[in-house]
């Protein structure tokens, strides 16, 4: 344990984006996060790959290394902002195995490693932190793991990632397709070059699996997400949720709930959704995240704000930093990981949800009754039918089709992949054109 006259000893490993935000603050705020901390808190070093690479003028490029092991061994606290698995994770573990508490950002680690970081923390007696792996700035992962230590977690959902917020919502607001406002989020900034983690899902289902660990005290991993990401929205799907009163979001949800056989599970996953538009998601825009919780007892609590951006991401890191000091000056620790056994993850077709479903059929009397009793057949009910526009195919266009749009009550996801089966093996329907969930407020 350090006297609040001796100095916490901090080393950061990685200096982009996020990395440099932490320097910079950690230099221009360091009296009043010590005050915080109830001990200096001292930069001691930042290691980085390349030393001649040029910075930021707020880095001291004398704190500058490229000797990551001996940086740790002199560390109290390691703060991990170089992403990805290798070699962060034999990086984390260093600095666990050596006596220094860690705190990262880094949410690929901890969805694919995190159990084992969890047990050697414990096994060495430090803490790990990681506000910032989750929606950047917003408090969500202090909210599952501390303020709501007293209650029963049902269900958490979201927007999790700003950059796939930000396309769909310009394909909303803007009329743009996928690939023009993918290139504005490139242009901007909020999209990488490769932009497939965002817009795969695989960055918002790393979020859902830290988060659904968190709430249901079980562990989970990326590999038990079902992930669908929002390459396959296209501008009519925008315009037909448009009229049928929903807009759509990529939506990370897990819930806890019983599967056919009355058995308890979870569910998770991330796949593009309507969401009504009173629904307090529909009218979260741009880049910014939002989580709901639904709780036992506080209810539905939502967290708002910027998920992403190397200001707002290092507001996460340097609370946690703080917390972290804090704990090594006055003693005590972070609280651990709290697991109540093993609960199953429910399979796909176990998943319960409303779904929009979208068909282009041929024009002919009777073939709405003919859906209808498909639905039907496979147990699905219709909570609204909508017909937009017509067209033709064939030689000549001789064939008249239309489009029908039809929103499912609740229902299995099996059921679901039934009904579609049906369809497309059907001579009444032309082309099934989309199956996306649906979310009420």
């Amino acid at each position: 344990m350090n006297k609040s006259t001796e100095s916490v000893k901090i080393a950061l490993l990685g200096c982009g984006t996020v990395g440099t935000q932490v320097a910079r603050l950690l230099t221009e705020q360091r009296d009043l996060l010590s005050a915080r901390a109830g001990a200096p808190l001292e930069l001691i070093g930042i290691a980085v790959s390349n030393l001649e690479t040029e910075r930021d003028g707020a880095i001291d490029r004398s704190l500058l290394t490229k000797d990551t092991s001996a940086l740790i061994s002199k560390a109290d606290i390691v703060i991990e902002l170089i992403g990805g698995i290798e070699p962060p994770r034999t990086l984390v573990r260093e600095a666990l195995c050596s006596g220094s508490s860690v705190v990262t950002g880094n949410k690929a680690l901890l969805a694919t490693h995190g159990p084992e970081l969890y047990d050697l923390a414990e096994q060495n007696d430090v803490d790990l932190y990681y506000e910032a792996a989750v929606a950047g700035a917003v408090p969500v992962v202090y909210g599952l793991r501390e303020s709501l230590a007293g209650d029963r977690v049902n269900a958490v959902m979201g927007i999790m990632n700003g950059t796939t917020n930000f396309i769909l919502d310009s394909m909303t607001t803007q009329n743009m397709d996928f690939d023009e406002a993918l290139l504005l989020a490139q242009q901007l900034g909020f999209a990488e070059a490769d932009p497939s983690a965002d817009v795969d899902g695989y960055d918002a289902g790393a979020k859902i699996a830290i988060l659904a660990s968190l709430a249901f005290h079980t562990r989970v991993s990326l590999d038990d997400v079902v992930v669908e990401g929002i390459r396959g929205v296209t501008a009519d799907d925008i315009a037909s949720a448009e009229a049928a009163g929903y807009v759509i979001k990529l939506i990370a949800r897990a819930e806890r709930h019983f599967d056919s056989r009355g058995e308890d599970g979870i569910e998770m996953s991330v796949s593009p959704t309507l969401v009504s538009k009173d629904h307090p998601l529909a009218s979260v825009h741009g880049s910014f995240n939002a989580v709901l919780v639904e709780a036992q007892s506080a209810d539905r609590l939502m967290f708002f704000g910027r998920g992403a951006g190397g200001a707002p991401t290092a507001s996460a890191v340097l609370s946690d930093v703080v917390a972290a000091a804090a704990k090594r000056v006055i003693g005590g620790h972070a609280p651990r990981e709290v697991l109540y056994g093993d609960v199953p993850v429910l399979p796909r077709s176990e998943s319960m949800s409303s779904f929009f479903i979208k068909l282009e059929v041929i024009d002919t009397v009777g073939v709405l009754a003919t859906l209808t009793k498909r639905f039907a057949d496979a147990g699905v009910s219709m909570a609204s039918v909508m017909q937009n526009k017509s067209g033709h195919i064939g030689d000549n266009h001789s064939l008249a089709t239309t489009q029908i749009t039809i929103i499912t009550h609740q229902v299995r996801q099996s059921s679901i992949d039934c009904v579609i089966e049906e369809l497309q093996n059907s001579d009444d329907v032309v082309e099934v054109l989309s199956v996306l969930k649906v979310e009420e407020n």
